[in-house]
């Protein structure tokens, strides 16, 4: 089996009175070491953006930020079904990262990629084709990609080293790692996340394709599972346009999609090849950036 590939990460920058422990393809997180937040946790949304196990140059700018916003205004749209891992957009966060940081509470995260589909595309529709089947849920025949699913199903994943893929699993095999009831209350909890999300969606002509949250304990709380991580951004959920959805067509996405099809296409670059890709060209950068504006202004009402 070849090694997996590392994407290529930036050194994360030093921030002033906190330590930095992790730094993914887009966010670097640090805990706090002195102020009312000690102890806490620092997460900074980056403009890097990856395709294909490698952090392109350049970044999108105001990526990092529209992220960031778009989270927050979902955390307060999803707070009644449970409680996030926010603590502080504004206080505790250094000025030169203030829009794109935000100040969370530790938690214990559950080895677990919680996933939501309400339609058929992606790896999900991949395992269609071969089995029939999504994660060991059976499907009727006949689907074909972007095919809205009868009901919404959940579709874990196992959480993936770096330069790593997640990797579909059962539902048996997430009752393996974290028991029965925890396994339930994870897919129970998806599936509302994924239904609110949908409705709010749709009432502003966007579908939620399907969505990826990430879920752990507040062991501070007595162990009250929490929203961790980003939640129902372009990044970790796929978007499109409602008037442009029609089953057997791949719908355009509110994503980096316009991105991945100039890398496999337009620009030459072998995917599969050793060599690392080419730079972005401008107009690509502007299209993405402009992709994901539209997906949060739309959503939100709001201009970005």
């Amino acid at each position: 089996m070849a090694e997996p590939r590392l994407p290529s990460i930036p050194p994360a920058p030093d921030v002033e009175g906190a330590t930095h422990l992790h730094s993914g393809k887009v966010r670097d997180l640090y805990r706090l070491d002195q102020g009312p937040y000690a102890g806490a946790l620092l997460m900074v949304a980056s403009d890097r953006i990856s395709a294909y196990d490698h952090v392109l140059s350049p970044g999108i700018p105001d990526k990092g930020e529209i992220l960031t916003r778009m989270s927050l205004w979902w955390f307060d749209r999803l707070a009644d079904l449970l409680p996030g891992h926010v603590l502080s957009s504004t206080d505790g966060v250094p000025d030169h990262l203030r829009g794109r940081a935000l100040v969370c509470r530790p938690l214990t995260m559950y080895p677990v990629e919680c996933v939501a589909r309400g339609y058929l595309t992606g790896s999900g529709l991949d395992d269609y084709r071969a089995t029939g089947e999504v994660c060991g849920i059976p499907l009727p025949p006949g689907l074909e990609q972007a095919s809205r699913l009868a009901e919404p199903i959940f579709t874990p994943a196992t959480k993936a080293d770096l330069g790593d893929h997640d990797e579909n699993v059962s539902f048996e095999a997430v009752v393996a790692t974290v028991g029965a009831a925890t396994a339930e209350t994870l897919r129970e909890v998806t599936l509302a996340v994924y239904a609110r999300a949908e409705g709010i969606a749709r009432e502003q002509g966007i579908l939620l394709a399907d969505t990826k949250i990430e879920l752990g304990t507040d062991d501070a709380e007595g162990g009250r599972l929490t929203l961790g991580d980003e939640v129902l951004t372009p990044d970790s959920s796929r978007y499109w346009p409602a008037d442009a959805w029609t089953p057997g067509v791949t719908p355009p996405a509110y994503d980096k999609q316009v991105l991945r099809d100039w890398l496999t296409g337009e620009s030459g670059w072998d995917r599969t090849g050793e060599a690392p890709p080419p730079e972005l060209p401008p107009q690509v950068v502007d299209l993405t950036r402009q992709r994901y504006v539209e997906a949060y202004e739309r959503l939100t009402g709001e201009r970005f």
